[in-house]
């Protein structure tokens, strides 16, 4: 049985107050933020894969439709997880200093704020999505798929931001096991109403029994409408619970005012405004990449879009321990811990690495089969196995650029990491990118990628240990 010197709550109490940590009780207490964590990730791309492989069922033009627009997709998404950072890490830094009623008070206004400017960003996606997939350069054929399923998509985004926001600030209390958990209900959700929505009436065979499975048959455009759907019922439970039932945050305390203030809006801008440009310039890069890869073929548009999500299990696990390190940095900043700031980049970023490592190892092998359960069209599952075995030579020091990024994040620090990032990706992946297409396709393209990251993880290597680890301290922490 968990006694307080073992519990989750009662190791994050021990930074909240200035305690001594042994270095047992920092790996326990990573291990217990980072798992539910890593579990819901991995969950997320089981299901992710299951999604892929109803739209691979279809056709390689159903895929290359849907991978056409996923870098613009992701661009959007990154940008509202952006924004929600923006206020979480507040709270993170807040609730470390004890100040839990000013906490709630700027969770009452990232509700308004939040959701006022993702509407208007999802006007914007509405908007462009008629012309998108010809910018980028797509074939008559997978047009008009690619337009309706980003144009739901894009429907979709302030429930979606809700969704980041409240997760978000629940992770920010130490609270992963309720985030994880519905994500998984998302991601399952997910696949139950794609496999309605995504196929016809059909009938089924279980156990010799026949069966009449109803189904909306609306092929790509019910992929994006399963996904929309999960994300609303799934969003709805998550402001649910950190509004009436967290520990910390429940707003039924008190009576508060839901208008964002300056200082709350300029303290999320100075986060956020970083990481935002970072998400676009990159997501940019990502898209201009997809504009290289279009002219390849549909062959070569499915392969790179259905490695990528195969690719994605083995750094999901990295983005779980990221989310644990922002909290554990978040907090141990707000506490004024410098000590514990140096330890707990350490611990994490190595865990990171290691795992990271041993999921590379996973891909190079089952890079095959991946493939296989994701479209049964040979040519593409072939492409696919070669360009996800390049790849997986660079999983370990991509790690520790997701890993050092979160340790990052979490203090507050994000205009430097940004630009390292943005320089890496512009001036390595792009230029390589460009150089390699020609002669080796789009295994030229994921060569690019693989000496990128690798490049990305030693200088977010170099950063951690001058910045955090060596002095074993970080900057002052912001003002509250």
């Amino acid at each position: 049985m968990a006694t307080r010197e073992t519990s989750k709550d009662g190791l994050m109490a021990m930074i909240r107050n200035g305690q001594e940590m042994t270095l047992r009780q920092q790996l326990l207490l990573t291990a217990q933020l980072s798992v539910p964590a890593i579990l819901a990730q991995l969950t997320t791309i089981v299901m992710m894969y299951i999604d892929s492989a109803m739209v691979g069922r279809l056709g390689a033009d159903a895929g290359a439709s849907i991978g056409l627009v996923s870098t613009t997709v992701w661009l959007f998404g990154g940008i509202c997880s952006a924004i929600a950072m923006g206020f979480s890490v507040q709270v993170a830094h807040l609730l470390g200093a004890r100040r839990n009623l000013r906490a709630r008070n700027v969770l009452r206004e990232a509700l308004v704020a939040c959701t006022a400017i993702v509407m208007a960003i999802s006007l914007v996606g509405v908007v462009i999505s008629p012309w998108l997939p010809v910018w980028l350069g797509g074939s008559e054929a997978i047009v008009p798929d690619s337009t309706r399923y980003f144009m739901v998509l894009m429907i979709g985004l302030p429930p979606l931001e809700l969704e980041m926001l409240a997760g978000g600030m629940l992770r920010s209390s130490g609270n992963m096991k309720v985030p994880s958990v519905l994500n998984i209900l998302m991601c399952v959700l997910d696949v139950v109403f794609n496999f309605f929505f995504i196929f016809p009436t059909r009938e089924v065979s279980i156990a010799g029994v026949t069966l009449t499975m109803p189904g909306a048959g609306l092929g790509v455009t019910g992929a994006a409408i399963g996904t929309v759907t999960a994300e609303v019922v799934i969003a709805g439970l998550m402001v649910y619970y950190v509004v009436f039932r967290s520990r910390e945050l429940r707003l039924t305390r008190e009576r508060g005012k839901y208008v964002p203030r300056r200082t709350t809006l300029l303290r999320a801008w100075n986060i956020a405004f970083p990481m935002g440009l970072q998400t676009t310039m990159m997501s940019g890069a990502a898209v201009l990449i997809t504009a290289i890869v279009a002219p390849l073929g549909s062959v070569a548009l499915a392969a790179n879009a259905f490695a990528i999500t195969a690719e994605s299990l083995c750094y999901m696990p990295g983005y779980g321990i990221a989310d644990a390190a922002t909290t554990l940095i978040g907090q141990s900043v707000g506490a004024k811990r410098r000590d514990l700031v140096g330890r707990f980049s350490t611990i994490t970023v190595a865990s990171g690495m290691f795992i990271m490592g041993l999921m590379g190892v996973v891909l190079y092998l089952a890079a095959p089969l991946m493939m296989s359960i994701m479209t049964s069209v040979a040519d593409v599952v072939s492409l696919g196995t070669t360009v996800l075995r390049i790849e997986a030579w660079a999983e370990p020091l991509f790690g520790a650029a997701i890993v050092c990024y979160g340790v990052m994040v979490g203090a507050g620090d994000t205009l430097v990491p940004c630009v390292m990032n943005l320089a890496s990706m512009w001036l390595v992946r792009l230029s390589l990118s460009a150089l390699l297409v020609g002669t080796m396709g789009l295994a030229g393209v994921w060569l690019a990628m693989c000496l990128e990251l690798c490049f990305r993880g030693a200088i977010f290597l170099v950063r951690l240990y001058v910045k955090y680890v060596k002095p074993n301290i970080t900057d002052k922490p912001i003002k509250l």
